[in-house]
Parts: C-alpha cells; sequence; structure tokens
C-alpha cells in the first residue's frame, strides 16, 4: 500500500509526509479498498459483532499509566473497510499489526492463522479498567465524541462530498493512521489520511479530554476533480418526533431526538436558533454567510421526562459546537433535513459549504475546533427559545404558532417594552400576540400563519429594544 510505505516502521515521524503522502495519493487514481473478510469474520450480523472484544490489557499504552489509551476496532459486520494503525513513540512510528490475541471473540471460533487484516477504527478510552469514552473513529471519515456524563450521538464527518446531491453522495474514507503517545494530560494528537474519488486529505486532530471534549481539526485538501459541494465542519444526528410535531408517530414516548436545532452566530454577531424536523420530502436549508463565527447541532431538550426512554436517555446526548480558526470567507451553512421513520438514522446534517467550488488540482486548508459538549461554549447575551408547538389555527388551513423565550432581558426586574419582529414569506401572518409571564420570567408570542396556496414558508421571529436584539432570532420552515 502506497500509505504504508511512506512512514515505515522505525522511520522519523514527521507531519509534513502524511500531509506529502496525501499530496502524491491524489495525484494518483482513486483505488477503492478490499472489504473482503476471511471466515468467520466475513458476513457478520450486529449481535457477533459486537461479541468480538478487545482485551483492555493488550489496549494500547495499557501498561504505562497514561490517563488515556487506545483500542484498536476490530473489522466486521457495517465496519469491513481495512485501515492503517501506527502509532508514534518518541519520535518514531510502529505500526500495529493484527493479533487475534488481542480479542475475545465470543461464540466465533477464528483459525489460529487468520493473518494482518488490519482494523476498521480506533477508540480512545480515558485509562484505567473503567476508562470511559473519549472519541471513535470508525467508518467511512466519521468520528464521535462526547462531554463526560454523556451517551455517544451525534457524529462528525471530516470530509463531506456532494452529501444530498442529485448525483449522489460520495464517502471519502480514511486510509491511515498515525497516533501519538497521550501526554501527561491526556491530549492525544492523531495524524490521517483520507481518501475518495474526489479528492485526499490530510488531517491533524488534537484531542482534548475534560468535562468537555475539544477536538481541534487541521485540513489539508487535494481536489482531483472540481468538487462543486463540498461540507466544513460537517456532523449528522438523528431526529424522529418531538412534541411540535409527531408527524401522525405511533410511540409511547414523547419524543425522539439526538438534537433539536441547529445554532449559528453568524459573521455579523447575529445568534440564530433552527428548530429541526422530520419533513415528509427532504428539505435543504441555506444561510447565507461570511467568515462564520459558530455553528452546530444542538440538544437543547435535558429533561429525562421530556423522552421517558431508560435505554436511549436522550438528554444525554452531546451537542456539537464548530467554531472557524481563521476567516473561512463567502459561503453557507447548509441543513439537511431527511424524511426518516427510524430512530437509528442520522437524518440530520449541517457543514458549512464555501461559495467557490475546488478547482481540480488544488489544496486547500482549512481548520476548525470542535466542542462536544452540554450546551455551545459561548452562549448569546439573549433570551433563547424554550419551547414551541404548532396545531391548527382559525380556519382550515391556517396554523397557530406558540414560541416561549426565556433568559436574557426577561430576568432582570427593569420593564421593557420590546418590539416585536415577526415575519413569513410568502404567507401572511395573522392576530400576533406578545404575552408576559412575570412569575415564569418568560415572553410568548402566538400567531396565525396563513399560508394561502403556498407549501413552504420561511418564518422568522425575534424582540427587539431600543439598543438592538432581545432575543435570538427564531427560524422555521413551515411545511404542510
Amino acid at each position: 500500500m502506497f500509505l504504508q510505505s511512506v512512514l515505515q516502521d522505525g522511520m522519523r515521524f514527521d507531519p509534513a509526509v502524511v500531509t506529502e503522502s496525501a499530496r502524491q495519493l491524489a495525484r494518483r487514481a482513486y483505488v477503492p479498498p478490499n472489504p473482503a473478510l476471511p471466515d468467520p469474520f466475513n458476513g457478520l450480523n450486529y449481535e457477533s459483532y459486537v461479541g468480538i472484544r478487545h482485551r483492555p490489557e493488550r489496549f494500547l499504552w495499557s501498561d504505562e499509566g497514561r490517563p488515556t489509551v487506545i483500542e484498536p476496532l476490530h473489522r466486521g459486520y457495517l465496519f469491513t473497510t481495512p485501515v492503517a494503525i501506527s502509532v508514534v513513540e518518541n519520535g518514531t512510528v510502529r505500526r500495529i499489526v493484527y493479533d487475534a490475541n488481542r480479542y475475545q471473540f465470543g461464540r466465533l471460533n477464528p483459525p489460529s492463522t487468520v493473518g494482518d487484516i488490519g482494523f476498521s477504527g480506533f477508540r480512545i478510552l480515558a485509562g484505567g479498567e473503567n476508562g470511559r469514552e473519549i472519541a471513535v473513529f470508525q467508518g467511512a471519515s466519521f468520528f464521535r465524541s462526547l462531554a463526560k456524563g454523556q451517551n455517544l450521538g451525534a457524529m462528525a464527518r471530516a470530509m463531506a462530498i456532494r452529501t444530498a446531491d442529485a448525483r449522489g453522495e460520495e464517502f471519502p474514507i480514511f486510509r491511515a493512521f498515525w497516533i501519538e503517545r497521550p501526554g501527561a494530560d491526556g491530549v492525544t494528537v492523531v495524524h490521517a489520511v483520507a481518501d475518495s474519488e474526489s479528492a485526499t486529505a490530510a488531517f491533524r486532530f488534537t484531542i482534548r479530554p475534560n468535562d468537555i471534549t475539544i477536538i481541534d481539526t487541521e485540513a489539508t485538501i487535494f481536489a482531483r476533480t472540481v468538487i462543486e459541494n463540498i461540507g466544513f465542519g460537517a456532523m449528522q444526528a438523528t431526529f424522529l418526533f418531538a412534541a411540535n410535531r409527531r408527524r401522525n408517530v405511533d410511540d409511547m414516548r414523547p419524543a425522539v431526538h439526538e438534537v433539536n436545532g441547529l445554532q449559528m452566530l453568524n459573521g455579523r454577531g447575529e445568534w440564530i436558533w433552527r428548530p429541526v424536523s422530520n419533513p415528509e420530502q427532504l428539505q435543504i436549508s441555506s444561510f447565507i454567510d461570511e467568515n462564520p463565527k459558530g455553528f452546530g447541532l444542538v440538544q437543547r431538550e435535558r429533561d429525562f421526562a421530556a423522552f421517558h426512554d431508560d435505554d436511549q436517555q436522550f438528554q444525554l446526548r452531546p451537542t456539537l459546537w464548530i467554531e472557524p480558526i481563521g476567516d473561512w470567507g463567502p459561503g453557507q451553512v447548509q441543513l439537511i433535513e431527511i424524511p426518516s421513520d427510524s430512530e437509528v438514522n442520522d437524518n440530520i446534517i449541517a457543514f458549512w459549504r464555501p461559495r467557490q467550488p475546488l478547482a481540480a488540482g488544488s489544496e486547500t486548508s482549512v481548520a476548525y475546533r470542535q466542542f462536544w459538549c452540554w450546551a455551545p461554549p459561548e452562549r448569546p447575551p439573549l433570551a433563547t427559545m424554550v419551547g414551541f408547538r404548532i396545531g391548527r389555527g382559525g380556519t382550515a388551513r391556517r396554523r397557530r404558532f406558540l414560541v416561549e423565550f426565556a433568559g436574557g432581558f426577561l430576568n432582570n426586574e427593569a420593564q421593557l417594552e420590546p418590539r416585536l419582529s415577526l415575519s413569513g414569506a410568502p404567507a401572511q401572518i395573522v392576530n400576533p400576540r406578545l404575552i408576559f409571564n412575570h412569575a415564569r420570567k418568560t415572553a410568548r408570542i402566538s400567531f396565525d400563519l396563513d399560508p394561502g396556496s403556498e407549501n413552504a414558508v420561511e418564518l422568522r421571529l425575534l424582540l427587539e429594544g431600543p439598543d438592538g436584539p432581545l432575543t435570538e432570532t427564531w427560524l422555521y420552515r413551515w411545511t404542510p
């Protein structure tokens, strides 16, 4: 394999060589990996695959008392694509060779001569016998992380190409990882090369575990062809239904979602909240911007009573917030909402799409910081939406909305007379009302939407004072 010949066992590690290897790989024709596996690992079902357990005493660096250790993940089930894993110790490369003695196989009985079948990815764990998960890199170019006390939920994509494109999506894959031995503070640096028909890329992930996990991502992308649809800081999660729109779901639970909205802090400093939905048809929303300051898929609902799910514990799923490093120029935050009838489908996708396509043969560098957290680290000094409802309006096709804000100016004793800014294009807003509940310190806005013959209406709502916004901007796309 080309990448294995670049940084071999015993060589001095140089991050520039990883970047150069991605550059050289982009000059070659794309060759997909061979996902074939020998028996009994070929065609595993879920139960058999999760029965394969790595022996904890064989985790990488488990015998050194370090705050984090690495678990190489077995191939099988949905994760058949092989990826090479090397570690960097004292500046020197050491390739990790597959060894069946690392694993317990449950009911499977593999032969003693399996050979080097590689790995499907790896997991970073806090050190110790019962170490918690910190991050998982497995499958295509996907990876995920979480804060302390959370369950795995939202997933990041190192590369997103032609997502929701009529020509079909392209799924880049990680080809190789070089993992630096974690420091005494638990910080782990991972270098990687990803590959696809359209591009290769070199990555450097700096993973900082604490009460929340911060992952700094630096990437250099080498385009093989013109790439018109590429996403930076891509992420995905599940939204099946919530109290405001169940779409005739027959489910005992009041809500099922890992995230319930897209939060944005645009280049003009405007805080925006866009609740997500499970639509009848594919929806693509674009939020034009220049040099965004942050965006992410957010789980605001943290009350078990909102879900009543003892197994999934959706209230413990992470928020994933992206802060660009450097200027990203003009483009758009793109939100994709895919119809789904299953809670295992990640049907909500968001990323930054630059205005200019990547030219064939070009090199593009991008960097951003990920916060895997309970809430975005920078919170707006404004009242935020804490709930909204939709129901039947005054006539057959009218829909009644109720949007509630809390926090910000509503916590102050001073009485303000905010101005309601509310629009719905192209439609008519009827009977808008602003209702204050001083005991609960909330403001509720109710209105009827009369869509006429329209089948899609973009709603925008905020409260403003003499010096500017008093609430975040609430956006919503209504469809029948």
